[in-house]
């Protein structure tokens, strides 16, 4: 699941599923555990599967969670992780600037993300392993021209120095809050609108027969799905 209903939202706050992807050994599970617990693992392991983390944040004075799940980046492992975007609203799209070749695929883990999410999911490219500047193959004006190009937003980041790490997380949070607060005010104004409009009598056509004859109820409302 996604988020709460809005009712759930008033009295418990937001849960929004967000996914690392990117090439193996790019950082994911680095700047998801420096993100979550502070912590940096030099010699970490590569992800097997999934794995995930929940963070709270308060934006608006109300309670997020945000659901991060760590995907694998080896092929062998694709079968198990496509499944996991489903539900996705939100996704880190991590390369290592230090290697081309991560950056190169990135195309490609676009393609996986709109073919088993959304293809609205907000996402972030970031470049990560900035602390390792004298060994860059990427440029930042070819990470920012791609991100431009897919309409996606774009940072640089560090998790071995914590650099702009929160900043990434927090830019997606913060956008899934404030598309989802849109469309709950747009769901709120039309019921008002609605409602306004069966007080003051007006008939509500409901469907017309054969004949052209309406079906109308007045001062009730019919919802279709």
């Amino acid at each position: 699941m996604a988020f709460y209903s809005e009712e759930d939202a008033e009295t418990q706050g937001y849960l929004f599923k967000i996914v690392l992807i990117g090439d193996s050994a790019v950082g994911k599970s680095n700047l998801l555990a420096r993100f979550a617990r502070d912590e940096f693992y030099p010699n970490s392991k590569s992800t097997i599967g999934v794995e995930f983390q929940t963070q709270k944040m308060e934006i608006d004075g109300k309670e997020v969670k945000a659901q991060i799940w760590d995907t694998a980046g080896q092929e062998r492992f694709k079968a198990i992780t496509s499944a996991y975007y489903r539900g996705a609203v939100g996704a880190l799209l991590v390369y290592d600037i230090t290697r081309r070749q991560t950056f190169d695929s990135i195309g490609r883990w676009l393609n996986e993300l709109h073919t088993y999410s959304d293809m609205n999911v907000v996402t972030i490219l970031v470049g990560n392993k900035t602390d390792l500047k004298n060994a860059r193959e990427v440029s930042t004006d070819e990470g920012k021209a791609l991100a431009e190009a897919h309409d996606l937003f774009f940072m640089e980041t560090s998790a071995l120095d914590n650099s702009n790490v929160a900043a990434a997380f927090q830019t997606v949070v913060k956008e899934i809050y404030d598309i989802l607060s849109r469309k709950v005010l747009q769901s709120r104004e039309v019921i008002k609108k609605d409602e306004s409009s069966i007080g003051s009598g007006r008939a509500v056509v409901l469907q017309q027969d054969a004949n052209g004859a309406g079906d109308s109820a007045t001062g009730s409302r019919c919802c279709s799905s």
